[in-house]
């Protein structure tokens, strides 16, 4: 096992992630000193430990979100980099964001995943594991509009290899990956599109010849179910709901989102602020959970 901390950031602290990260610490006492939070100092006062960013004076106010709290959460960020180059972190798990408010206060990245890879550099995949699914994504946060003009071959082969890694690292010997059509029924012959012949298509034969078992280009409307049925290790979805939108359904409480192809190991829960139920004990730590077990095994 790696024997560094894993760095843990608070999120936005008026959303659900600093009562999950303390849930998680209060249910796992024996694990509690490889763990190092990062958020506001009355946040971590609480633990007695851990590193405290943004004013001093600042107060967390559940379901309140502000621009200190944005600030605040950026910083954390920062700070968790910024340690995992320095060789102080083994991993980092961070805490839901809110994207347009970070956006509101100069935040230059569309969510987290593009700023983990400007800090570490590599070639970044987002991805989702943990519970039934294991999904990994072409397109992340663009709008569904510019999707077919976006897909790329070179996408499709990375986030293939980053499954094929992540798949292999979780246990798999020989991983099997299906990767989705972008038009209905795989553009059937090209009557509902032509991308999926003149770019999927290509993509998958290159990876075969790599000697990666690959299918597709496969719709999108059955292949979740097959990867259920146990015929396929992963999937890689070409947009974002189109993968996200069947993980969810099934692994709401049990996935986690994960960069994979950076330097260091991050994940994070898969859900958003909830700012609605913030400071409520309702949140699910059930993401929270997977995400934190996901950055230990990746990182050992």
């Amino acid at each position: 096992m790696n024997p560094l901390p894993v760095a843990v950031t608070c999120g936005d602290p008026a959303g659900v992630g600093p009562e999950l990260v303390a849930s998680w610490l209060e249910a796992h006492p024996d694990q509690a000193t490889g763990v190092v939070p990062i958020g506001p100092a009355d946040w971590i006062a609480r633990f007695g430990r851990g590193i405290a960013v943004g004013p001093k004076d600042f107060l967390s106010r559940p379901g309140k979100p502000d621009e200190a709290g944005q600030l605040i959460a950026i910083e954390a960020m920062e700070l968790a980099a910024r340690g995992a180059t320095d060789g102080r972190f083994a991993a980092v798990v961070t805490g839901p964001v809110n994207k347009q408010g970070l956006a509101g206060v100069g935040y230059a990245f569309p969510g987290q995943t593009e700023f983990f890879a400007a800090r570490w550099g590599g070639e970044p995949v987002m991805a989702f594991a943990g519970g039934r699914l294991t999904v990994g994504l072409v397109t992340w946060h663009i709008p569904l509009a510019e999707v077919p003009r976006a897909v790329a071959a070179a996408d499709i082969r990375r986030t293939v290899r980053a499954l094929v890694s992540l798949r292999t690292k979780l246990g798999d010997h020989a991983p099997r990956i299906a990767v989705c059509g972008l038009n209905p029924h795989a553009g059937e012959g090209g009557l509902l599109g032509a991308e999926d012949a003149a770019v999927i298509r290509p993509a998958v034969e290159a990876l075969r010849a790599e000697g990666h078992d690959v299918s597709g280009p496969l719709p999108g409307d059955t292949v979740f179910h097959r990867h259920l049925q146990g015929e396929f290790d992963a999937v890689a979805a070409i947009y974002h709901d189109q993968g996200l939108a069947p993980l969810k359904a099934v692994d709401f409480s049990t996935s986690a989102n994960l960069s994979l192809g950076l330097r260091y190991v991050r994940t994070s829960p898969d859900h958003g602020t909830a700012y609605a139920i913030a400071g409520q004990g309702k949140a699910d730590r059930g993401s929270f959970d997977a995400a934190m077990r996901l950055a230990r095994s990746l990182s050992a």
